[in-house]
């Protein structure tokens, strides 16, 4: 079976290291020969996953394409399917989640809890909305990995917003925040993952860290579970979807957005689960069943950033301290290259408890450097 990858970066790389357990054969478009993923494929094309006619010409003779970012040009991906080619997910849900106006409204038309919210075309249709304030300003489309996001605190920050459509969204007073894994196949047969609780970092607006299986009530949990299942059957679409989710100070629950692919809040699942994201796609492609998704023991992830005021070649400070902790799985994403608050890796850590989970998880993060 002949699968193509648009992207080839870290979840790329993750995802080619899972498909050497399945009979496949792997095609990857990025514009960067260098990626994550370039050599682990079995077939590397250096091109724009944004342009109609590269991605054209890349999936003819496929058997079926994933993705590994959402920024991928739908129409391109519209006419293959025409064509035959299988698609995972269907462009129509890609469509959906790529536009943050299109999602925002999706949930809105299928009566999915969610922030309130209003759409502004521009900068100075923003400035119409004070009363809306403190709100989280997001751009239409093109933002990922915290850019794209502005929080708008009083009516002097509404200059900062973006100057394109974009979406207002009425800030939550956030208790927690999860996100929530789905696979679904092609017979409309889902399997969920445990949902992750994400610790964000406040300056790089990054995941810093993360545990799972969340710390929640079952109440909580089974909330959760349907709103996030609610969205992934909405979408009608065959693949792999991650639903994050806010948890209020009143114990509601409500979605922020939604990621059609493999997610960083899924890395643990390597190590921490049955099964993981990784091989759950690759089971849907297939036709294979899903797997179990429970947690073999608790987890947490730590991302590897590089660091501040480092730029240039990429070295690992305090790599033989942690890769001598027990339990401990440390994850490099093969980047040459390191900046400031670029992700360079992630390590997993296994435990039973969770206060050995967050206490080695602060370890590392402060013990692991990426510099140059």
């Amino acid at each position: 079976m002949k699968v193509g990858i648009l992207g080839g970066g870290q979840l790329g790389r993750m995802l080619l290291q899972a498909a050497a357990n399945y009979t496949v054969e792997t095609y990857v478009l990025e514009n960067d020969p260098h990626c994550p993923a370039a050599h682990l494929c079995h077939h590397f094309t250096e091109g724009d996953i944004r342009d109609y006619d590269t991605v054209y010409r890349f999936g003819q003779g496929l058997d079926a394409i994933t993705i590994e970012i959402e920024s991928v040009n739908v129409e391109a991906l519209e006419k293959l399917e025409s064509e035959g080619v299988k698609i995972y997910p269907k462009p129509s849900a890609i469509r959906i989640i790529k536009n943050k106006i299109l999602q925002k409204e999706f949930y809105s038309t299928h009566q999915v809890p969610t922030a309130a919210f209003v759409v502004t075309g521009n900068l100075a249709a923003l400035q119409e909305h004070a009363s809306f304030l403190p709100a989280v300003h997001k751009i239409g489309q093109g933002g990922y990995d915290g850019k794209g996001v502005q929080v708008l605190e009083t009516e002097k920050d509404l200059r900062n917003g973006f100057d394109a459509p974009a979406v207002l969204e009425k800030k939550v007073a956030i208790k927690k925040e999860i996100a929530i894994i789905i696979g679904r196949n092609e017979a409309g047969e889902t399997v969920i993952f445990p949902p992750a609780e994400m610790i964000f970092d406040p300056i790089w607006n990054l995941l810093d860290y993360q545990l799972s299986p969340a710390r929640l009530a079952d109440k909580i949990v089974w909330k959760a579970e349907a709103i996030a299942s609610k969205v992934v059957e909405a979408l009608a679409s065959p693949g792999l979807f991650a639903i994050e989710l806010f948890i209020d100070m009143n114990d509601d629950v409500s979605v922020n957005e939604s990621a059609p692919r493999v997610h960083n809040s899924g890395h643990h699942t390597i190590e921490a689960n049955y099964v993981s994201q990784y091989d759950v796609l690759w089971r849907i492609i297939q036709g294979y069943p899903l797997g179990n998704t429970n947690a073999i023991l608790p987890s947490a992830i730590v991302n590897i950033l590089g660091a501040e005021g480092f730029t240039g070649k990429a070295r690992y400070e305090g790599l033989t301290e942690v890769l001598k902790m027990d339990n401990t799985f440390v994850h490099l994403y093969g980047k040459t290259e390191t900046k400031p608050g670029r992700k360079m890796g992630h390590v997993t850590i296994l435990h039973k408890d969770y206060t050995e989970l967050t206490y080695q998880a602060n370890k590392i993060k402060h013990l692991l450097k990426v510099i140059a």
